[in-house]
């Protein structure tokens, strides 16, 4: 006998190690700093740069603006630039940079403050307003008609655009080459051949630079932008973009970066865009201007202020720590995981902490991420982040009058008519607090979920007795309610019910005759596997063979779709769409139906259901849904995707304001069942932030900007610690 449980664990053993592993190798993180502009400013912006110092400096229609305050989360703004009261009484006209140095022009010179102040060029060009450096202090400058190769003591050549109005200028170092570009030309001038030599004719040019490796120029247009190669004169355009109303282009390391009417985007390598818009991003969504900050961020000028879009290099573990501190710092309330709510567009420190219909849901979702967390690495901050949560979840029991009864939150009282849904709440005997009832089915697989982890993983004594005993209380007040949850009228809840002869009043292709069949038997294989009562695993099998529960969660989802036409009226409105609550209560229940399946035989056929579900979510590339996934030891889970979903969630997850239906990068489908908007989902940082119950298709976020931020606790810690957990996602890798 020990011998066949030995080879048994061997086999388990080699049967994990077929499963892919995730390496956390350091990846590049995105996030945002922006400066608004005062709020009563005119200026427009129209150029930025950075010095060798760090100092970055904007020209405006108003002068020269510096930065003030401003770092990740909080926005600094823009003030006048008053570092040097000497050149307070020059008429500037244009910025440039030369050896990371800021050279200034303005209606008769070009000059600098730097090398002593020894910069000191004059021109004849009054209205000059464009200017570039080139090599050994050499700088055209020009007024759009006229241009002036400054160097040495002043002018040496003076000229213009043939037939075309000049609008930028760069300077190709390794070439030695200045490239003109006009409203509908390409040129290059020679500073050593003195000569203008026109290469590319075309139309409505806005801006433009050279790619990455300087041999195709990059120029955009208000249809789209084409490039075209320097050697071979080839030339290719682009139009399937975020957005084609180009105002700037700019090449930084490794990117092309393209400023649009609305927002910005930077082509990489792969062919692909990284989109940026909303105030997620930028102050605004209309760019002027994009330079080159320090380390290689995009200085990104729009209509209402600034924006450095930085990278810094993280693990998913160092992601992890940060939310961590996300969570803990601003969405702890009464030991619920919690929005922070109503606040003054994005300011942090104007929200409150919100209640929810689901803080016992958002609650153990955090709480299985830690747990998770804990038993990889005993980290005793995790533990006492499982201790604060379970104390919050345990109340919910006590705080009301009816056993077994989980309210869905509680409050203190006097505070009902400023609460969600007021007419839920009520009196607690406890006269300092009110709860809040009706709880759902949402809530119970959640709280089934939690406690049952905590049972597992966690070694406090204590703590495993306490979830071992709320599994039972939950479980017995439905067993003794003939499988519903009893509310303090008596009346079962509108979602709590799994009776048969409402789970069975569903035709078989409506949603919620599987999810509810799915649910229930993973409850009760949670409390037989903790309690070894007897009574949950009669209750599971009665209602698998004698009422039909394990034909109906074995049901395809294939088959899921309308209610037929002779369905009743709740029938039809459950199943107008796809419901991605249903899929969160699903994946969550999967814990309890996988992995304390009574046998090995139901555990073989729970798998396939598992599987068979994750199928229909591939499309969406959910986080979540592939590590759950992963836990029955499948070797194929879209570990990349779930990857992919960790490293590009925003580390913002302020509610702004998205907008992503006037993508031309984007292929839209026609309405569906399943509420997909486009073929392939958009990353999760140019969506509207989201819980795993809401539909990754979602393209725009309307309405309110900046009044909410999402706790990380549910929406990203726990897939990450999950992977951990089942070792599909390995510790840091140097």
């Amino acid at each position: 006998m020990r011998f066949t449980l030995f080879c048994l664990f061997l086999f388990s053993i080699a049967v994990k190690a077929q499963q892919p592993v995730y390496k956390d190798v350091p990846f590049e993180q995105d996030y945002s700093i922006k400066y608004y502009l005062p709020e009563k400013s005119k200026a427009r912006l129209l150029q930025a740069f950075t010095d060798r110092n760090g100092n970055t400096k904007i020209f405006t229609t108003e002068g020269l603006m510096v930065l003030h305050n401003g770092e990740f989360l909080y926005p600094g703004t823009l003030l006048q630039d008053k570092t040097y009261r000497t050149i307070g009484n020059k008429k500037l006209k244009g910025l440039t940079a030369y050896q990371d140095q800021f050279v200034l022009l303005d209606n008769k010179t070009v000059f600098s403050n730097a090398w002593a102040g020894n910069l000191f060029l004059k021109h004849q060009l009054e209205d000059a307003d464009i200017i570039a450096a080139g090599d050994d202090f050499s700088f055209l400058v020009s007024d759009g008609k006229k241009m002036s190769l400054l160097k040495g003591s002043g002018s040496t050549w003076d000229g213009n655009l043939p037939g075309d109005e000049v609008i930028q200028i760069r300077y190709q170092k390794d070439a030695k080459l200045f490239w003109i570009l006009g409203k509908k030309t390409l040129s290059a001038f020679s500073e050593k051949n003195k000569n203008v030599v026109k290469v590319l004719d075309g139309s409505d040019f806005t801006s433009f630079d050279l790619n990455p490796e300087g041999k195709k120029a990059v120029i955009g247009t208000p249809h789209g932008f084409i490039t075209f190669d320097l050697g071979t004169k080839e030339q290719v355009s682009y139009h399937k973009l975020p957005w084609t109303e180009i105002t700037a282009v700019k090449t930084i390391k490794s990117k092309v970066w393209f400023g649009t009417t609305k927002g910005a985007f930077a082509w990489r390598k792969d062919g692909k865009f990284d989109y940026y818009n909303g105030e997620r991003w930028l102050p605004g969504d209309v760019v002027t201007n994009i330079s080159e900050g320090s380390d290689g961020s995009a200085l990104i000028l729009t209509d209402a202020g600034l924006a450095q879009i930085a990278v810094k290099k993280m693990t998913l573990e160092d992601k992890a720590g940060f939310y961590d501190q996300q969570v803990r710092s601003r969405h702890i309330r009464n030991g619920f995981n919690a929005s922070l709510d109503d606040m003054e567009k994005g300011n942090l420190s104007t929200g409150y902490l919100a209640d929810s219909d689901n803080d016992g849901l958002w609650t153990t979702m955090y709480l299985g991420g830690e747990i998770f967390r804990y038993a990889v690495t005993k980290n005793k901050e995790a533990l006492q982040n499982c201790r604060e949560a379970l104390d919050a979840m345990e109340r919910l029991y006590t705080v009301n009058p009816v056993p077994g009864f989980p309210a869905r939150s509680f409050e203190r009282r006097g505070f009902i008519n400023q609460l969600a849904d007021p007419e839920r709440w009520q009196p607690s005997p406890d006269p300092e607090w009110d709860w809040k009832s009706t709880t759902s089915s949402d809530e119970v697989i959640g709280h089934i979920f939690a406690f049952g982890a905590m049972a597992e993983l966690i070694d406090d004594v204590q703590m495993k007795k306490r979830a071992v005993t709320l599994i039972d209380t939950l479980m017995s007040h439905v067993l003794k309610n003939n499988m519903y949850l009893i509310d303090f009228d008596g009346k079962p809840t509108m979602w709590g019910k799994w009776n048969p002869e409402y789970v069975n009043s569903f035709p078989t292709n409506v949603g919620d005759r599987k999810l509810n069949s799915s649910n229930i038997v993973a409850m009760l294989q949670t409390a037989y596997h903790f309690t070894k009562k007897e009574k949950y695993k009669q209750k599971a099998f009665e209602l698998m063979t004698k009422h039909g529960y394990f034909e109906n969660l074995m049901r395809p989802m294939s088959h899921i779709g309308e209610a037929p036409d002779e369905a009743d009226a709740h029938a039809k409105k459950m199943s107008d769409s796809w419901n991605h609550s249903d899929d969160e209560m699903y994946f969550v229940g999967y814990w309890g139906l996988y992995r304390y399946a009574f046998n090995d035989t139901l555990k073989a056929a729970f798998k396939k259901s598992i599987i068979d579900h994750w199928q229909a979510e591939r499309p969406e590339k959910e986080g979540a849904w592939n590590i759950f996934t992963a836990l029955t030891g499948t070797k194929n889970f879209d570990l990349d995707e779930a990857a992919w979903y960790l490293r590009e969630h925003p580390l913002d997850m302020i509610d702004w304001a998205i907008a992503n239906s006037h993508r031309k990068d984007i292929e839209l489908l026609e309405p569906n069942f399943r509420k997909q908007t486009t073929k392939e989902v958009l990353p999760p940082d140019e969506r509207p932030v989201q819980r795993h119950n809401a539909n990754m298709f979602n393209l725009d976020r309307k309405g309110s900007n900046g009044t909410s931020e999402h706790s990380a606790g549910d929406i990203w810690l726990l897939p990450y610690w999950m992977g951990r957990y089942l070792r599909v996602i390995s510790p840091p890798v140097k």
